[in-house]
């Protein structure tokens, strides 16, 4: 039988797929190809490179994050009239089941592991339910990516070494999704899959990488030492929270086992912003501590990207541009900045719900403005037009070119890293396209004197960057790339 596996691309706006070095790779989907059995023909189609097209499977399989789940529901329309069944995973399917099976045969909750052998049984025999509930699984039932399905030209490899997350925030469905509690692989499983990937920089894709379980930072200096030890030339980057900066052995395996940065939850520098959206680890350590934490990184070679977003409940016009100052001000490398949104499956839906405060609920056409770069909702003074208006403004500023650079420069004396610096930079190119996608950028506009000012310096810095690219970013690639 034929398995087809679909990663659907909103087509409203290109977000992370805008560029190639940012199209990640399905894990979700490379999970499912495992556990389905060896007698299937399994293939992938991902619509991050390219756009559907009808072609002949028993089973055509989705996965979907909620701006991109009206495009899964068009290509699932598509496949039910040729016959062939659907079926569709994933956080959305989760989130929002009753919706999702209305477009789809068959609607998987909860982590595949629980819930996928079930089901092609069931195919298998002819007698297929409409709902399966994987619910939470034995982190040991979950198999490593089969990873000969991914034949699109991905920069990263994408490994998962836990799941679980007990915070819970407002603005986020994980601890929904995979619940309260951390759940650890085996580091000598990891490794060993780590040994199995081919690409020269890797994603960990854990929620936070090191947790703060009892024994988190010697689980974590165990992998970052078994990298070492069997001699992965991996660079790699995770998502963590602040306490990853607690530890100096934490931080020095990170760095030689390959971390170039991590991506941490920021959120805000306002206390009370912090409080609208639970972000309690933030609250309970206060937002004097991001400095140092910061520092202690950059001891070690690492960036800092952090997530920074705008239109918290308490958010009045001039915070917005007062969160826009702390991130140019802040020593922090690379800025994933978005606009709260509230997706199904978080504290912050149900309550905007209940408040009457959303108002693109024009379902399911509407989820696709669910990327973080739209407002959906009203705050308490802040309708979604001025909102955008304001962001708009905001990363016009913080993603000016000059800014950028000299962000750059910054983290380069910090960290003393030219492939950090180097990376930081790039990642904040891709921000930049990614949220003024469609945005109008003015030209350089004040004096004479600021004009030929900002143009000398891109013409001077155009040089160095192009020295760095070409002997340490392009030789690194080189001398990691698969032989």
């Amino acid at each position: 039988m034929k398995l087809l596996l679909v990663n659907p691309a909103n087509k409203n706006r290109k977000g992370f797929v805008i560029d190639p070095s940012t199209c990640y790779m399905p894990i979700g989907l490379g999970i499912v190809a495992a556990l389905t059995p060896s007698n299937w023909d399994v293939e992938l189609l991902d619509e991050s490179f390219e756009e559907f097209t009808l072609r002949s499977a028993d089973v055509v399989a989705f996965t979907g994050f909620t701006a991109n789940a009206a495009r899964a529901y068009e290509i699932a329309t598509i496949c039910r009239e040729a016959g062939m069944h659907t079926v569709m995973g994933g956080i959305h399917a989760s989130m929002y089941t009753g919706e999702v099976m209305e477009y789809m045969d068959t609607v998987v909750t909860g982590e595949a592991e629980g819930a996928w052998p079930a089901f092609i049984t069931d195919f298998e025999a002819g007698e297929t339910k409409r709902l399966y509930d994987g619910g939470i699984v034995d982190i040991k039932n979950v198999p490593r990516v089969r990873r000969d399905i991914y034949k699109h030209p991905y920069n990263y490899d994408l490994v998962q070494t836990s799941r679980g997350c007990p915070w819970g925030c407002e603005f986020c469905s994980v601890t929904h999704m995979c619940g309260k509690t951390y759940r650890e692989r085996d580091v000598e499983d990891v490794l060993n899959e780590l040994e199995e990937t081919t690409r020269p920089i890797v994603f960990f894709v854990d929620d936070n990488l090191v947790n703060h379980k009892k024994g988190a930072d010697e689980r974590a200096i165990r992998l970052f030492k078994g990298m070492v030890e069997r001699g992965m030339k991996k660079f790699w980057f995770t998502q963590v929270a602040l306490n990853f900066a607690d530890n100096d052995e934490v931080l020095y395996w990170a760095r030689k086992s390959g971390c170039m940065g991590v991506l941490m939850g920021i959120e805000a520098e306002s206390p009370a912003a912090l409080k609208d959206v639970r972000k309690n680890l933030n609250l309970k350590r206060g937002v004097d501590s991001y400095k140092e934490t910061f520092r202690k990184i950059h001891k070690h070679g690492m960036g800092v990207l952090a997530s920074v977003m705008f239109g918290m409940e308490s958010d009045r016009k001039e915070d917005l541009f007062a969160r826009g100052n702390f991130i140019r001000e802040s020593s922090m490398d690379t800025y994933q900045t978005s606009i709260v949104t509230p997706f199904p499956g978080t504290i912050l839906f149900d309550r905007m719900k209940s408040l009457d405060r959303i108002v693109r609920k024009n379902y399911p056409h509407d989820w696709q403005l669910y990327d973080g770069t739209r407002s959906v909702m009203n705050t308490a003074s802040i309708k979604p037009e001025e909102m955008e208006n304001a962001v708009y403004e905001i990363w016009l500023n913080i993603y000016d070119k000059a800014a950028m650079r000299r962000k750059m420069f910054r983290t380069l004396w910090n960290t003393k890293s030219f492939l950090t610096a180097y990376w930081a930079y790039a990642a904040n190119h891709n921000y930049a396209r990614i949220n003024l996608e469609g945005v109008p950028r003015p030209s350089v506009s004040g004096s004479a004197w600021r004009v030929f000012r900002n143009k000398f310096y891109l013409k001077f810095t155009d040089m160095v960057l192009w020295i760095i690219y070409q002997l340490v970013w392009t030789r690194m690639i080189r001398k990691l790339a698969p032989k």
